[in-house]
């Protein structure tokens, strides 16, 4: 499958991470999402109810990534995955996760992970 819709930088608050200092002060993070999906009959039709609303997709990143505390990002990374799977109809996501603010004493960068998952 070539075609892929796209969805860059979706951001929230959250308290994930493994320190005190993650869960109590919190982090900024952002999501990018590739789904991916025949967009032919969109683009023939021009009708949104023929592709992947991407409003939808990103409210669902920022409720799914605040609905509850996890650890690790390769989580977070997961339960974004498997929850836009089941709940749209593309055959494979990719999705990066990054903490944009990690209250980590040393810390230079911006950690991250990507993971990919299909039908």
């Amino acid at each position: 499958m070539t075609d892929r819709l796209l969805l860059d930088d979706v951001r929230f608050f959250g308290r994930h991470g493994t320190t005190k200092a993650e869960e109590v002060v919190g982090a900024w993070f952002s999501v990018d999402v590739e789904l991916g999906l025949d967009l032919a009959p969109a683009a023939l039709s021009d009708d949104v109810g023929a592709t992947i609303d991407y409003g939808e997709v990103a409210r669902r990143i920022v409720e799914i990534g605040t609905a509850q505390r996890v650890n690790l990002l390769e989580r977070l990374a997961t339960l974004l995955a498997d929850g836009l799977l089941r709940e749209f109809p593309a055959q494979e996501v990719r999705v990066r996760v990054r903490k944009l603010t990690a209250p980590l004493e040393g810390l230079v960068g911006t950690p991250g992970v990507e993971i990919r998952r299909r039908r």
